[in-house]
């Protein structure tokens, strides 16, 4: 699956499904169209690989993407491969060499300034002259990130050096789990992110820093069941509700069943698109304010352009829902 409208392809990630390289079953489930909401898959072989277990994850991940390969390419999502280091990115590049051509990427664990100028160095070079674009998706997640003493400073130096190579970042993604850890916390299906208080924080000032310029992804939500039960799947779709207030876009998803709840998620209200093509198609001769269509609302052209654009984008990927 390759998309050369990479504004687009930022926004169409959706749910990213993440799955250990050592499932086989992958392939097989996408072919039989077990995930009817699959918009993005992520093979880890880092967190939920042990060590020792590396090259055998490795081997596996080589026969699921030559089972991937094979597939009719409208039924292949965006594909990426979580690595651990600049030197395994490399490594890992070489292996797969064969499949460039389904791997839209990789996604850079523990990013900060210990890594961040040999994963961008990699990047650039991979790509010189590259037929096929590899693109890179960092995730924020260590304690570097995290403390406030060094938060705000290591934020804006990762963000000037993104932007020298801006055009192979999809997305900037957060680590909930891996904050939440560095304080010994966890929340509850009835809780949210935002109910801590700590990483509520965290994740407000990498919106701050990053959100004008990148989309940034929502962090994992770690409740599923195979069925929605109103507890889990309602616990999702409150943290979902939140993370799009929050700037949020999309969400990491460990499990498939969290894939209809976030998909719902992305869909845009009517009342919202109507407001948003009204602010695009925007002719009110001198006035740059107007009612909304409900009228229980103010739009501005000159305030809500942005917004606008965005929503009329995730529309035309995730289509419209009905106002409640």
């Amino acid at each position: 699956m390759v998309t050369e409208d990479i504004e687009k392809l930022k926004y169409s990630l959706g749910g990213l499904l993440y799955a250990p390289a050592m499932n086989r079953k992958v392939p097989r489930k996408i072919r039989n169209g077990a995930y009817p909401y699959l918009t993005s898959m992520a093979f880890c072989l880092e967190d939920t690989i042990q060590d020792d277990c590396l090259e055998e994850a490795e081997e596996c991940l080589g026969e699921v993407l030559r089972e991937l390969m094979e597939l009719e390419p409208e039924k292949l999502p965006p594909v990426f491969i979580r690595i651990r280091t600049p030197e395994h990115m490399r490594h890992v590049m070489k292996r797969y060499d064969a499949y460039r051509g389904i791997i839209t990427g990789y996604i850079l664990p523990k990013y900060d300034l210990s890594n961040m100028e040999a994963y961008m160095k990699l990047v650039a070079e991979v790509n010189k002259g590259a037929v096929h674009k590899t693109y890179v998706m960092p995730i924020l997640e260590s304690r570097m990130v995290a403390d406030l003493c060094t938060r705000v400073g290591t934020l804006q130096k990762i963000k000037e050096l993104l932007d020298t190579n801006r055009e192979y970042i999809l997305n900037v993604r957060v680590g909930g789990n891996d904050f939440c850890n560095l304080y010994g916390l966890r929340r509850l299906s009835s809780q949210t992110i935002y109910d801590i208080g700590v990483i509520r924080d965290i994740l407000v000032d990498i919106v701050n820093v990053f959100a004008t310029d990148y989309v940034v992804s929502g962090p994992v939500w770690e409740y599923f069941g195979p069925e929605p039960d109103g507890k889990w799947d309602a616990g999702l779709a409150r943290e979902l509700e939140l993370d799009k207030l929050n700037g949020f876009i999309g969400k990491t998803a460990i499990h498939p069943s969290q894939l209809p709840v976030i998909f719902e998620s992305m869909k845009v209200r009517r009342s919202d698109y109507d407001d948003a093509m009204g602010i695009l198609g925007w002719d009110d001769g001198v006035l740059g304010v107007a009612k909304s269509k409900k009228g229980d609302r103010m739009n501005e052209v000159k305030v809500h352009g942005k917004w606008a654009r965005t929503i009329a984008l995730l529309a035309e990927i995730y289509g419209i829902k009905e106002d409640l």
